[in-house]
């Protein structure tokens, strides 16, 4: 944030201060509510709202290429939930009906991650395997965050360098202030008037407003990355209106964002010192070193190696910054394994580097980045204004995490962002839940999973050992002991009675099984082109091209071209 959103993908100067002030919901929502608000529960239920809740939508065929029974509409919800008679905006959603009216249970919303991953097309993405008991039984409904997509989208008219991931240096510091407060200021300019609105809690807002449209009483929600966020505050906002929740990947609610960039580098080095272990046993096949220290080593002379001459590695041109901005590498051993070792033989390649880069005629699209800096930036007020703390944290995480200390704790614009038009949402309730998490995940680690699984006390957790990357569910390669364990979840109301286990599927571990291993509840587990720190969401469904501007902290199920491979979570 994987998720990415980062991909993945803010600062002192006041920003969005006075749109933010006009926008302040203190009236609809207290600040850091343990418990469900009644107020903002009243939000969508109150007579103010009632043009929204009652609104006819209108279904039409998506587009020519999809199965007819895949149908769109446009849901109209107030930008400002504090003045719901002001300006609407529009959400685009999506319906693919369950299969069966028989057995049909009810709605399953979906989102990807992000903030701002595209999740309109989500029930008909070939990727997410649901299984057909579950699309039997449930209406799969997709929809565009608020300003993303094809909701309402904004752009604040950012270039490729401004979208990129940069570490944090010394001597490139005042530079970095500059570029990124040149970011807060650009969408001040283009979008200052949505942005202040742009916050998980307006969107858990739209989320009970298309609950209320689509004629339900509750709904049922699968999120990945940034999702679980999401859909840990309409659990907050919205306590009685939730029927079978799963989070995927889960995002630690009270390091909401800065410290979960910082996890993200801690988990780096720790899923580093694990691959050097597991490459060290296996020197005759990928000959990088016989030792744990010799791989670390190697590792770090390539990195030196590509910052005084770039290597050309699979079309592209990669400094040692560019080999170490891609935070997911590791997490994958033998994946990891090919491809330093791949780095290395390029290293004897005697061509020469190409400068620039090649065929970029334009900069890539800005709508993923500049929704998910506004959804960080305004979402909470943990947000340091002062420039020299970044300096502080990045030269502290630079000595304690080298592999990727210095990009997850550099300079964000949300140093120069206005302040959130309400406070941080306190996850603590006791809804029931279903966490499924990897082991080895890159941009939500295990250990922010479990976090989510102790603010949310209704919650199980399931965990799966060995499991390696950003998302567990549905996907080609998923574990059927985690896909099972969700399905009966989904298809019965049913929670586990105790916390589960599975271990990794075929090619991760040598003996999956096949059924969920019950644990102690309260067991601690044992693309060039935008800020890698904006990518937290799940399954990358291309591939991304890793450069000095990617850096993965989420990937989503469908992120978008050139989405960010780091910082952000999906």
């Amino acid at each position: 944030m994987s998720i990415i959103v980062r991909s993945r993908n803010t600062r002192k100067a006041p920003l969005l201060a006075a749109g933010l002030a006009a926008a302040t919901l203190s009236a609809l929502t207290p600040a850091m509510i343990p418990a469900a608000s009644t107020a903002s529960d009243a939000s969508t239920a109150s007579g103010s709202l009632r043009k929204y809740t009652q609104q006819k939508l209108q279904w039409k065929r998506c587009d020519a290429k999809s199965p007819a029974t895949f149908q769109c509409a446009t849901l109209k919800v107030p930008l400002d939930y504090g003045d719901p008679g002001g300006r609407t905006i529009g959400l685009a959603i999506s319906r693919l009906k369950a299969g069966s009216a028989k057995a049909r249970h009810g709605v399953l919303l979906l989102n990807p991650g992000g903030p701002g991953a595209p999740g309109l097309r989500l029930p008909v993405d070939p990727l997410l395997k649901f299984p057909a008991e579950v699309k039997r039984r449930y209406d799969l409904v997709g929809f565009d965050l608020r300003g993303a997509g094809r909701s309402s989208p904004v752009s604040c008219g950012l270039t490729a360098d401004e979208q990129a991931d940069h570490p944090y240096k010394a001597e490139t510091f005042a530079k970095d202030m500059d570029r990124t407060r040149t970011v807060a200021g650009k969408c001040r300019a283009r979008a200052g008037d949505k942005l202040p609105h742009l916050t998980t809690r307006n969107s858990a807002r739209d989320m009970d407003v298309m609950r209320a449209a689509l004629g339900e009483k509750t709904i049922s929600y699968l999120g990945s990355s940034y999702g679980t966020y999401l859909g840990a505050v309409y659990m907050q906002l919205f306590p009685q209106r939730t029927d079978r929740i799963v989070l995927d990947s889960a995002t630690d609610p009270t390091r909401i964002y800065r410290g979960m960039f910082q996890d993200m580098a801690k988990a780096a080095e720790q899923a580093f010192t694990r691959w050097t272990a597991w490459t060290a046993r296996r020197h005759s096949a990928y000959g990088l070193g016989g030792t744990p220290a010799k791989v670390r080593k190697t590792y770090w002379d390539l990195i030196a190696r590509a910052n005084r001459k770039p290597i050309l590695f699979e079309g592209q041109t990669l400094t040692g910054d560019g080999i170490r901005a891609d935070n997911r590498t590791f997490f994958h051993v033998r994946k990891a394994a090919e491809r330093i070792a791949g780095l290395k033989k390029a290293t004897k390649d005697t061509h020469p580097a190409p400068s620039g880069t090649p065929g970029q005629v334009q900069d890539p699209d800005d709508n993923y980045t500049s929704v998910a800096w506004s959804f960080m930036c305004a979402d909470t007020r943990t947000w340091s204004h002062d420039p020299a703390q970044y300096r502080r944290e990045a030269i502290r995480d630079r000595a304690r995490y080298p592999l990727y200390g210095n990009f997850a704790a550099a300079i964000t614009p949300c140093a120069f962002w206005g302040q959130g038009s309400e406070p941080q949402t306190r996850i603590d309730n006791k809804v029931g839940a279903l966490i499924t998490q990897n082991e080895w995940d890159s941009q939500t680690p295990l250990f922010a999973a479990q976090a989510m699984h102790r603010a949310l006390r209704g919650s199980r957790m399931l965990t799966v050992a060995g499991g390696e990357g950003h998302g567990v569910l549905y996907a080609p390669d998923s574990s059927p002991c985690a896909d099972k364990a969700a399905t009966v979840y989904l298809t019965t109301g049913r929670l586990p009675a105790k916390d589960l286990t599975c271990q990794a599927p075929s090619g991760q571990k040598k003996r999956p099984r096949t059924s969920p291993v019950p644990t102690a509840p309260n067991r601690p587990g044992t693309a060039p082109g935008r800020d890698a720190r904006m990518t937290l969401h799940h399954h990358v469904r291309r591939p991304v091209r890793r450069d000095s501007r990617t850096r993965d902290c989420c990937r989503s199920w469908n992120a978008p071209s050139g989405a960010l491979v780091a910082r952000t979570y999906s």
